[in-house]
């Protein structure tokens, strides 16, 4: 019996010991899955700022819609400001925010303009990044006397996996220190996707 109670004490350990192992390897995957999450664009924001409303905000705006196939958004004036002739609650932009592959596309056609090559205070200590261009015209968008030509913004969001569980309004939830982005991880990423180049200032 004393044999028996040995052997059975030895067959409990061994199972357990197994259940250790079985539970360090899951550990270990999930660690494993977790290294390899990458950053995504979460949004891609264009803007074009005229600085007044009226027609050349609305050839703006067809610009963007005809960039992006979206309809733009129209953002107002804050303050009124005589020296610059701008009102409060005056349309002076337009922007349209951009998710998924198309966003991807378009920040490749803007970065194309700057040669991949973009500035280290470009990107922010959130993750974010932007940059601007001078013509429209140079993301490959055919030249319209009537419209004129027009500069605008780009504004790139990185996220990982799982960011929106700190905003969902439902089983809402705080979000670890792994799963933000920051700066060097943003520039990181620009550098392996885009084989950009990161300056620390212009030349």
């Amino acid at each position: 019996v004393s044999t028996q109670s040995t052997w059975e004490a030895v067959v409990s350990t061994q199972s357990t010991w197994e259940a250790v192992v079985s539970t360090q390897s899951t550990w270990e995957a999930v660690v494993s899955t977790q290294s390899t999450w990458e950053a995504v664009v979460s949004t891609q924001s264009t803007w074009g700022c005229v600085g007044e409303s009226g027609d050349r905000l609305t050839r703006a705006a067809k610009v963007l819609e005809q960039l992006t196939g979206q309809q733009p958004v129209f953002s107002r004036a804050r303050y009124t400001v005589r020296t610059f002739g701008i009102r409060r609650n005056e349309k002076i932009s337009c922007y349209v925010t951009i998710r998924g592959p198309k966003a991807e596309e378009i920040l490749d056609r803007g970065l194309k303009v700057k040669e991949y090559e973009l500035l280290n205070r470009n990107f922010s200590a959130a993750g974010c990044f932007g940059f601007g261009i001078n013509e429209h015209i140079d993301l490959g968008i055919k030249y319209d006397p009537t419209t004129g030509i027009y500069g605008m913004d780009f504004f790139v969001v990185l996220k990982r996996p799982g960011e929106r569980v700190h905003r969902r309004k439902r089983c809402r939830a705080k979000v670890g220190n792994a799963q933000t982005i920051g700066k060097e991880e943003a520039i990181k990423w620009f550098q392996t996707k885009f084989e950009g180049i990161v300056a620390d200032k212009k030349l």
